[in-house]
């Protein structure tokens, strides 16, 4: 066990536990409902020590490039202001978390949370140095947020626990992990967190 001290520079960022990305929504990730809790345990060891939390989401327009009607790879999902797009109601966000909406213009897709957003700047500007990274899916969007916080320059940690993977072809979960751990992403599980919190 390596335990990780967290410290003021650090953020979690939480990618897009919405409606239609859990089991019974328009694309729903296998066992996606098992990474709530995981995910509610680090918001609540980051809101305790005061530091940040950042939600993506999708929100889509009715006519977004990525669904099928358009020639997209995807059902519809994440209609801007639908059910499917709001965060689940077992996300038990902190109050001040800052929420950064995604791939909201129809013609422009957008699988990270850094894509298109203003959330590098805001990291930034807030002192943020390394962020830890969870949600959903493994292998879409939380493997290009990861990809982009690197890029970006911010140190990152994946939770593996606190994430799932939509596994289009069998083990795409286990090679996205992989990849992120190729480009300079560490791994943690809670544990490791919650040793370090317990201690401090």
């Amino acid at each position: 066990m390596n335990p990780i001290r967290l410290q003021d520079s650090d953020a979690l960022l939480v990618i897009d536990m919405q409606y239609d990305f859990l089991p019974g929504g328009s694309l729903g990730v296998p066992e996606g409902d098992q990474v709530l809790a995981p995910i509610n345990e680090a918001m609540a060891r980051f809101a305790a020590r005061g530091l940040p939390v950042y939600a993506s989401r999708d929100w889509h327009p009715e006519d977004h490039c990525s669904f099928a009607a358009r020639g997209g790879p995807w059902p519809p999902h994440c209609v801007a202001e639908t059910r499917g797009a709001a965060f689940s109601d077992e996300l038990a966000l902190p109050a001040d978390t800052v929420i950064i909406s995604k791939a909201d213009t129809a013609d422009v897709d957008a699988y990270s949370a850094f894509n298109g957003t203003a959330l590098a700047d805001h990291l930034r500007g807030h002192g943020i140095t390394r962020v830890f990274v969870c949600g959903l899916a493994t292998d879409y969007c939380v493997l290009n947020t990861a990809l982009d916080a690197l890029k970006n320059g911010f140190e990152t940690v994946i939770l593996p626990e606190a994430m799932r993977a939509v596994n289009v072809q069998p083990e795409d979960g286990e090679r996205a992990i992989a990849q992120m751990r190729e480009a300079g992403a560490t791994a943690a599980t809670l544990a490791e967190l919650e040793q370090e919190a317990a201690a401090a």
